[in-house]
């Protein structure tokens, strides 16, 4: 046993690692453009929620980035369905494609819409022993129909975690929604509108520091020593 492993009886030495700086020297760099999964959580004929998550869109292309937004009119409620239904397919094959997401919900009754959540929840924790968001980006924005408030972006911070994302620092809370578009739909310059930019701005950029580095910063200790269906027993849901 190594000298640093003397006092650790508990742990197993072939799969214990010392991280170093230099294991980070030989990742490969990607070349193709960056690539963003969208969703947003709510599908009214003038759904704020959406109207903003096409601005981010606009923004994060204009940056390079590859994006693709999630229609959620037809998910079924999770359950409600076999996950072979084809809007469960066409969301979890998109979050497999993407690097980074956007997740926008309106705040309802101080929380995130149940649309928002449906979508979240039909994305699995693993799918053998693949998990589909670890070490993804992640990005939260909500619209608010009165005062500002910060309610449905925290609930999805604590979703991101679950899901194993990397969820940036900044945010975005829109209040009073309903005045901050113009009639084509197209937000109005305000310090709302910075704060937008400013979010994809530092998604896009943690997105390429991280996008090739992930693997190796979600490898973890304890999952090295489980066999990939033993994996994928701990984690699924329908165990529990």
């Amino acid at each position: 046993m190594s000298r640093q492993l003397t006092n650790l009886p508990n742990i197993t030495s072939d799969l214990f690692q010392v991280p170093m700086a230099t294991d980070f020297a030989n990742v490969a760099t990607s070349t193709h453009a960056p690539r963003f999964l969208l969703l947003y959580g709510s599908i009214r004929e003038r759904s704020y929620s959406r109207l903003l998550t096409m601005e981010a869109a606009r923004l994060l292309e204009a940056m390079g980035g590859e994006v693709k937004i999630f229609d959620p009119r037809g998910l079924p409620l999770p359950d409600g369905e076999p996950d072979t239904h084809p809007k469960v397919q066409e969301l979890r094959e998109l979050a497999m494609w993407s690097e980074g997401m956007v997740w926008t919900s309106p705040e309802r009754h101080g929380a995130m819409t149940g649309i928002m959540k449906s979508q979240i929840d039909w994305i699995p924790l693993t799918q053998g022993a693949v998990r589909p968001t670890q070490g993804k980006t992640l990005a939260v924005m909500e619209v608010s129909g009165g005062a500002q408030s910060f309610n449905a972006v925290n609930q999805m911070r604590i979703l991101g975690r679950w899901m194993r994302m990397i969820t940036i620092p900044n945010q975005s809370s829109v209040a009073k929604a309903f005045l901050e578009f113009d009639e084509d739909g197209r937000m109005k310059p305000s310090s709302y509108y910075e704060r937008v930019v400013d979010v994809m701005e530092e998604l896009f950029k943690f997105t390429l520091l991280t996008r090739d580095v992930s693997p190796f910063l979600v490898d973890r200790y304890s999952e090295r020593r489980e066999s990939a269906e033993e994996l994928a027993k701990r984690v699924n849901i329908r165990s529990i």
